[in-house]
């Protein structure tokens, strides 16, 4: 796994994608927080790291888009997988080293909160308890963009996905409190995800037998719920989706409250989709 770090992240600087995505992010940061502090004085640094959930919009997918995606372009990917280092090892290698450099660019905007302690009144804990949140957070963004990339072989459309995947992110709280919250609207879109769960595990199995199986027993478990306990389903849907509001959690590392819960969540969704882009390579591995 070490070696496939080192290697990810020379390629970086080997490539122009590190000064490209150094050059922007600092870029824009330090365009953000020259008009939002020094030249308006204000010592209030939190609300400049707000910006920063933009700027991961368009940073992340760049960060992210050649690390499968080039590899199977250029056919190289058959020499990683019939190596001897596990899909695991590699897979963490590359977000370990996508990581890396998503460290590398925070550190440097320390200088900012440096700036502004010397000169003025710095609120160090809500500082160091955004930039905390921004690790875990990026570790959340920067999974999803490894799990896209491992889908497709071309980085543009690597990048896009995950661009269009990190919006709907930041702006899924509004759309959450607009979905419906009754008690029929529940039952239908648990029924839906157990359908769903079905076809997924068919595609990776191809054994019909399991997926119905597993279907037909999530239509179970949601009669005997609605028999025993139909509260379940109200609200379901906003319940369902809250689990994906990464950018929600983020709010109390902002007010330099540190949650165990929260950094459970975050160390939870990162483990997921890289399982997932463990499970994708390995299907595609085996076929």
């Amino acid at each position: 796994m070490i070696a496939i770090l080192k290697r990810e992240f020379q390629s970086y600087f080997q490539t122009s994608i590190a000064y490209i995505y150094l050059g922007f992010f600092l870029l824009v940061s330090g365009a953000f927080f020259t008009t939002g502090n020094l030249v308006s004085r204000s010592p209030q640094y939190t609300s400049f790291l707000g910006t920063f959930l933009f700027i991961f919009l368009l940073a992340i997918p760049l960060l992210t888009m050649r690390l499968f995606s080039e590899e199977k372009k250029q056919k190289t990917d058959q020499l990683l997988l019939t190596s001897p280092i596990s899909v695991t090892e590699i897979v963490l290698g590359k977000f370990l080293a996508a990581l890396a450099l998503y460290l590398v660019s925070l550190a440097v905007t320390i200088i900012y909160p440096i700036f502004i302690a010397v000169f003025g009144s710095l609120a160090v804990w809500e500082v160091l308890g955004s930039y905390l949140g921004f690790i875990f957070l990026g570790a959340c963004y920067i999974s999803i963009g490894l799990f896209i990339s491992a889908g497709t072989e071309n980085q543009f459309t690597a990048a896009m996905v995950c661009f269009f995947t990190l919006l709907l992110l930041l702006f899924i709280d509004p759309l959450i409190s607009a979905a419906p919250s009754g008690l029929i609207a529940g039952i239908v879109f648990a029924g839906v995800l157990a359908v769903a769960a079905g076809i997924f595990l068919y595609l990776n199995t191809r054994n019909v037998i399991i997926a119905a199986g597993f279907t037909a027993l999530g239509t179970l478990v949601i009669g005997v719920l609605y028999l025993v306990k139909k509260d379940v389903f109200f609200g379901f849907i906003r319940n369902f989706f809250s689990w994906f509001s990464l950018n929600k959690r983020y709010g109390n590392f902002s007010m330099g409250i540190l949650e165990l819960e929260s950094l459970i969540y975050y160390i939870s969704f990162s483990g997921l989709f890289i399982f997932l882009t463990v499970r994708l390579i390995e299907k595609r591995r085996w076929n």
